[in-house]
Parts: C-alpha cells; sequence; structure tokens
C-alpha cells in the first residue's frame, strides 16, 4: 500500500481514480483510514460548521429576497392606487418644484402618465371590499342610453391631444373629454400662456387651441381602436366590429359605463364672420373624429380664440350645430347609436337673452346637451380670498381663469338651463310644447329613491326627450358634485381640481358622494322613525 503522502500527492494532481474525484478532498480524507480518530472528528466538525453556514446564508438570502418581493409589491399596490395619499401630498408639490411652468409641468404629468400606462405602472382605481361585495352605495347614472358608474367626469384641457384617455379612464372617471382639436394644425399663442395661482388653487391658461389637427388626432384614436380589437381577438374586421358596437361596449370609450367626449373647435384664422367657413371647420373635425367618439362636444366658449363666444348667438350657433349635428348622424354604426352632441357654452354668456338663444338654438339644431362652464375671463374672487400680491399680478395676466370660486357661478348656471331646457322647444303660433316631466332632473340612481330623495331634491325623472347637462368649472369635493347633480345636471367634470389634487382626485370625490348620500339617508331613516 502506498504511503500517505504519495496518496495526498495524487489527490492534488488529478493522478487519483475518477471515483475518488467527485468526492470533497475534506471528505475523503476525514474518512481516510490513515488519519488518527482526533484528526478525524476535527475533520467532521470542519465539515459541519461550513455545512451550518451555508444553510444560514441560504436563510439569509431567502428572508432577503423575500423581504425585497413583498417591499416592492407593497410599493407597486400602494403607488398605482388612487387612494394613496402620495399622488395628492408628494406628487403635486414635486411636480411644481420640477417644472416651475406650470405648461411644462402639464406635458411633464402627461408624458409620465403615459408611459407608466404604457408598463402597467399607472394609477389606476382598485375596487373596496365593500364595492366588491356589491353593498357599496350605487352612484351610477343614465346618460345617453349608458349606465355610467358614476357621474364624475374629467374635462377638455386635460388631455388635449387624446394621449392618455385610457390612462384617465383607470383614473375612475366615467366621462372623458378629449381635445379640443382644429381641422388644421395650430400653435396656439405664445408662452408662457400658463399660470398657477396657488393660494387659490386656481390657474389662467390662454392656450388658445393649441392643436395638432383632426386628423392627428383621428389617427391616434383609430390606433386605440385597432389594439383594442387586436388585444380582444377580433380578427381582421375586428376594427369595423368594435366601430359597429358588436363588442359589447362604446366604440369610443371601449369600456362599459364609461364615453368619451372628443371637443371639437375652429381654427383661429377662419373669420368669424364666414359662418359657412366656420360650420365647414366643425364639420371637418366631425367628419374625422365622429366614429371614434361617444359624445361629440362643439366648443364656441373659448376665452382664448378672438371672436369665438360670438358665434353664440341664435343663427350662427343654429347653422353651426346643426350642420355637426348632421355630420355626426352620418356615421355609420350598424349595431351602435351614432356619436350624440353636446354643446359647450361660456360662464360668461349669462344673461336671460343669451342663455334663452343658447337654448333655442339647442332645440332648433337637435343637439343632445350642454356643458354648462369654460373659464372665465372675468377676476371676481370670493371677499374672503387672501391673495399674495405676486398673484395679483397673475391675475392681470390675459387668459380664462378657473378654479373652486367658479363654482356657485357654475351651480346658477345649471339651475337656470336646466329650467329653461325643461320649458321644451321654442313657442310656435303662440303655443309652447314641452317635453319636460315638470321639475328638474336628478341624475343619482339608486334602489332607494324615496329615501335618498330628501338627499338629492325632491325632482323627478328626466324624460326621454330631456336634454343632457354636463357642469364643468370650480367643482373640487362630493359636497359640490352632488349640489350640481341635485340641481340638474347629469356628470360634474374636474380640471383644476385634478391639477391641484393629482390623480386621486376622482376616487375621492366619489368617495365624499356616497359619504354624503349615506349620511342624509341615515338622517332620513331617523327621522322617519321618531314621526
Amino acid at each position: 500500500m502506498p504511503p500517505l503522502c504519495t496518496s495526498l500527492r495524487a489527490l492534488r494532481t488529478s493522478q487519483c481514480p475518477s471515483t475518488l474525484l467527485r468526492v470533497p478532498l475534506s471528505r475523503s480524507i476525514a474518512k481516510s483510514p490513515f488519519l488518527s480518530p482526533a484528526r478525524r472528528y476535527a475533520s467532521t466538525q470542519s465539515e459541519a460548521a461550513a455545512d451550518a453556514r451555508s444553510v444560514v446564508t441560504r436563510l439569509k438570502n431567502l428572508l432577503y429576497g423575500t423581504s425585497i418581493t413583498l417591499f416592492l409589491t407593497f410599493s407597486y399596490i400602494y403607488v398605482t392606487d388612487t387612494r394613496s395619499s402620495i399622488h395628492q401630498y408628494v406628487s403635486v408639490p414635486a411636480l411644481r418644484y420640477i417644472c416651475s411652468d406650470a405648461e411644462d409641468a402639464h406635458h411633464f404629468g402627461t408624458k409620465a402618465l403615459k408611459t407608466l400606462y404604457s408598463l402597467g405602472l399607472h394609477p389606476r382605481e382598485r375596487q373596496t371590499p365593500k364595492e366588491k361585495s356589491g353593498r357599496d352605495t350605487d352612484i351610477g347614472v343614465d346618460v345617453f342610453g349608458e349606465k355610467l358608474i358614476c357621474p364624475i367626469g374629467t374635462s377638455a384641457g386635460i388631455d388635449k391631444l387624446a394621449e392618455v384617455p385610457d390612462a384617465l379612464f383607470a383614473l375612475g372617471a366615467a366621462i372623458v373629454e378629449v381635445g379640443g382639436t382644429t381641422p388644421r394644425p395650430q400653435p396656439g399663442n405664445p408662452k408662457p400662456r400658463v399660470f398657477r395661482l396657488p393660494g387659490q388653487n386656481a390657474l389662467i391658461n390662454r392656450y388658445g387651441l393649441n392643436s395638432l389637427g383632426a386628423d392627428d388626432m383621428a389617427r391616434r384614436l383609430r390606433e386605440r381602436v385597432r389594439i383594442f380589437a387586436k388585444k380582444e381577438g377580433y380578427g381582421a374586421d375586428g376594427e369595423q366590429l368594435v366601430l359597429s358596437g358588436q363588442a359589447g361596449v362604446p366604440p369610443g370609450s371601449l369600456q362599459k359605463g364609461k364615453l368619451l367626449a372628443v371637443q371639437v373647435a375652429k381654427n383661429k384664422d377662419t373669420k368669424d364672420g364666414d359662418i359657412e367657413a366656420v360650420r365647414a371647420d366643425y364639420v371637418y373635425c366631425v367628419e374625422r373624429l365622429a366614429p371614434y367618439a361617444d359624445i361629440l362636444v362643439v366648443n364656441v366658449s373659448s376665452p382664448n380664440t378672438p371672436g369665438l363666444r360670438t358665434l353664440q348667438a341664435v343663427e350662427p350657433l343654429t347653422r353651426i350645430l346643426e350642420g355637426v349635428v348632421g355630420a355626426a348622424r352620418a356615421v355609420t354604426r350598424s349595431h351602435a347609436q351614432t356619436p350624440k352632441v353636446m354643446v359647450k357654452v361660456s360662464p360668461d354668456e349669462d344673461s336671460d337673452e343669451q342663455m334663452e338663444g343658447i337654448v333655442e338654438a339647442i332645440w332648433k339644431s337637435g343637439v343632445d346637451g350642454v356643458i354648462v362652464g369654460n373659464t372665465t375671463n372675468r377676476r371676481t374672487l370670493p371677499e374672503t380670498s387672501v391673495i399674495s400680491s405676486k398673484e395679483k399680478e397673475i391675475l392681470k395676466e390675459t387668459g380664462g381663469l378657473s378654479g373652486p370660486h367658479m363654482f356657485e357661478r357654475t351651480l346658477g348656471l345649471v339651475k337656470r338651463y336646466r329650467k329653461l331646457l325643461d320649458q321644451g322647444p321654442p313657442a310656435h303660433d303662440g303655443e309652447k310644447e314641452s317635453t319636460s316631466d315638470g321639475g328638474v332632473a336628478s341624475a343619482l340612481t339608486s334602489a332607494k329613491d324615496s329615501v335618498v330623495a330628501a338627499v338629492r331634491g325632491p325632482s323627478g325623472r328626466p324624460s326621454r326627450d330631456q336634454k343632457v347637462i354636463f357642469a364643468t368649472g370650480g367643482i373640487t369635493n362630493g359636497k359640490q358634485a352632488l349640489e350640481i347633480l341635485n340641481a340638474g345636471a347629469s356628470v360634474a367634470q374636474i380640471y383644476t381640481a385634478l391639477i391641484y389634487g393629482g390623480v386621486g382626485t376622482v376616487t375621492r370625490i366619489k368617495k365624499e358622494i356616497k359619504k354624503e348620500i349615506e349620511e342624509g339617508e341615515k338622517s332620513v331613516s331617523r327621522r322617519l322613525v321618531v314621526a
């Protein structure tokens, strides 16, 4: 038998048999009969210690990996949930700090939302356990034959180019309005053209309807439909199947319980006095965009396009709206409604004569409804407002002002338009035709109408031919939204509130509406018990 040193040398030089090479050196030495028992015991102990350290290391790695995975999962769920306070108290101030210019901040936010949506990392509204169980308060509304998930929408201007409609829907909105767009591209007014009034949570903008043109928006919306059809596996004819309504979703929103509104306007260089040319601008937009819209919004109320608001007079407005309605009805949809048409009116055109003229044009042209409110040229703030010297200078900027101070005016206008519209079409031969049910209609639906009426107002149901009202301007919380709805609107749209409140604003307002209704129901129930 060879000496031990020779065996060890063979092991080191790999000259030992192949079976021995497969055994760890330390273990083979420990089992060697030539080692003393003490040395074999020491080697075994060393091997056990190494194995123990290996187990501890693996356990640590597992613990670290699990912790990191749980942290990333929790962070993903938290950050992508619209209920997270980080969106209002961290993201909004950070964005304002990073982008001192308000328009730059808007573009940055839009790009970020677009990128996050493409990666599946966008904020979205998640159902609460109460909602999943079906025990949550129903705040659905019936609008144009569609049962919407809620009465809250976003106003045009947030997504001017229709870049992120799906990301906005994901925030919980039932109506998303994109645009406005013009027939041909136009740059809008020179920069700077957007100014913050953070002390008032308000904005002044004079964008001037900057647009890439109707064809660009149509291309973007069409591509969105194609992606949806491909994702759903509808085949070669998928696009037409979706647009015709056979996919079971509205052709604009592509989601049940939601509607996409597309706002259209005229080009700045189209002469206001040439009504046929103005009408042709709007019709051009409608012909390109109607196939991809659930609602078409005719903007005749922007304060930043010279002469645009003069089109709200009865005759020019009627001719323009007739052209839009005709073009919208020409859209072929074998299994779906043609897009509805609404006109967006100015909050500054508030005399009885002006409002009566607008209502007359709505009835004459066959328009389906009105969006009450836009930014205002007026600079009247509440007397209780505390405003800094810097903001006083900003108030002197030309443009449309928006913010919470607009709420009372919006509320008053909704009540007045509801009353005027409910009187029916203009009188003919001394007679007044009425299609109203005789009262202001409450938009919200509930199984407890008899009780909720005390909260939502004593109004009845809208008649089939009743014109629909959307309201925008100064709505910042659920209580205000509920007041707007009880005044006769079907949808409350938000703009400035979303800019200052972050992506969780829609969810917060919906939660506040439910709370107002639930508290009102409890109050009514207590009064009934006492009685």
